[in-house]
């Protein structure tokens, strides 16, 4: 798809509320075209994906890529060259790439223990950041990086982006404004796959195209292991967050978005790493979280990463049950409103080439349904439309993600405060509200 083409299959506008509109200097080169020169770190694989989405929007142009694996840059700079005419200057170290004046916004696709540091790092260099989901490793991290963005005056988008699909926009509008389903009580969202087992990783020579120290960056050190790059790490506390944060945040923002709820009251997990032990696998494959809320309101989340029998017939998805019926959503942009004896009295489907698996986490659903949300941050840095997820909203559903991983590893019923999200007289379970870092390497405002 051209750049030409993004205009005709939707548009493209932000909508909903987000921050009040800035307008920002663009340093990019040519800066007085309103072009934006964008950095992207991390490009195997869902970085690579955004950034043919964003060199393929009028006015954008990938300038920099950042990755620590040759095979990735390789694989990157490819994909790339079919989007743009430009090709992008690599730069490994991503704080040699900070120094760098000439470019506007960073995209951040790394591993998840990199997320909010180098999103930090980003806005303390005067960087706009786009930060894929989840915004932080745990709790604390998403704290600086919230005073991050207030105290550099640096637009931050977390890449949760139902939040701009026009469908899911709508269907707020009627559960909010139009009281449509009556007060929302419950809700409910899922997700399975069929991930297969990891094994137990061999301790082998670093290969020569991998950084590996730059890879671990802020994670305590941890020896090479064959079965951890590129994708294994997800299921190691050390680097990744579970399916919960790789996944549930996606549902979880939405059940907040349309429930209009924010920081739990209390937070519940059960589940376990049930499927193929034993192997490397430490974060649960399967996990059941259960939230309570002020104002009578409950959400759980139901996730099967290794068995992928479908729940309420989709792979993945999020429901609401109030007083006057029921909205089911399978996955993609799209929504039924349900009356109260079963009858589906509304059906809104999805419009713009869905021709991929909803559970396809790197380019789902065709190229328009991350396109508009991308979109949605560079005319945000442009002055011509507020965030449709500015980081506040990003955190604090990152947030329930972490609580619920927080709550699987104590063993614990968290009790929490309904005003920031933190754990209640529970020192051992609020130690787990941060992590231990590489020295040199701990996140700062």
């Amino acid at each position: 798809m051209k750049r030409r083409d993004f205009i005709k299959t939707g548009t493209m506008a932000g909508l909903g509320a987000g921050l009040t509109i800035l307008n920002f200097p663009v340093f990019g080169k040519n800066a007085p075209s309103n072009k934006l020169v964008l950095g992207v770190m991390g490009v195997n694989s869902r970085g690579n994906w955004l950034a043919q989405c964003a060199a393929k929007l009028p006015g954008a142009e990938i300038g920099y890529i950042c990755d620590v694996e040759d095979g990735a840059i390789a694989k990157g700079l490819k994909a790339i060259a079919g989007a743009q005419q430009r090709q992008p200057t690599v730069i490994k170290d991503i704080r040699k790439l900070l120094e760098r004046k000439d470019f506007d916004a960073l995209f951040v696709a790394t591993p998840d223990h990199w997320h909010a540091p180098a999103a930090i790092m980003a806005t303390a260099a005067g960087k706009h950041v786009y930060v894929e989901k989840p915004c932080a490793h745990n709790p604390h991290e998403g704290e600086l990086l919230t005073a991050a963005a207030k105290k550099y005056n640096r637009l931050v988008q977390m890449g949760n982006q139902r939040r701009s699909w026009p469908n899911l926009q709508q269907a707020v509008k009627e559960v909010k404004e139009q009281q449509v389903l009556g007060k929302v009580y419950y809700g409910k969202g899922w997700y399975v796959n069929n991930r297969a087992p990891i094994g137990i990783g061999k301790k082998i020579p670093v290969p020569a195209t991998l950084d590996w120290d730059l890879w671990q960056g802020p994670a305590p050190r941890r020896d090479y292991l064959d079965n951890i790059v590129h994708y294994n790490w997800h299921w190691r506390w050390n680097w990744g967050t579970s399916e919960t944060c790789n996944n549930a945040t996606h549902e979880l923002d939405c059940l907040r978005w349309f429930m209009d709820v924010e920081f739990p009251t209390k937070v519940t997990s059960a589940g376990g790493r049930y499927a193929y032990p034993p192997d490397d696998w430490e974060t649960p494959d399967t996990q059941m979280l259960q939230f309570e809320f002020e104002g009578n309101k409950a959400i759980t989340w139901e996730g099967r990463s290794c068995s992928p029998f479908e729940l309420e017939a989709a792979g993945r998805g999020f429901a609401l049950f109030g007083e006057n019926g029921s909205l089911y959503n399978s996955g993609g942009d799209n929504y039924k409103l349900i009356d109260p004896k079963g009858k589906v009295i509304k059906e809104v489907k999805q419009s713009a080439n869905p021709n991929q698996s909803v559970t396809n986490t790197v380019s789902p659903a065709g190229e328009f349904y991350d396109a508009v949300h991308i979109n949605n941050f560079l005319e945000s840095i442009r002055g011509n439309a507020t965030l449709n997820s500015e980081i506040n909203i990003g955190y604090r559903s990152t947030l329930l993600c972490l609580l619920g991983n927080i709550a699987q590893r104590s063993g614990r019923i968290l009790y929490t405060d309904p005003t920031n999200g933190h754990i209640l007289n529970d020192k051992e379970a609020m130690q787990m509200w941060e992590r231990t870092y590489e020295k040199g390497w701990a996140p700062k405002v």
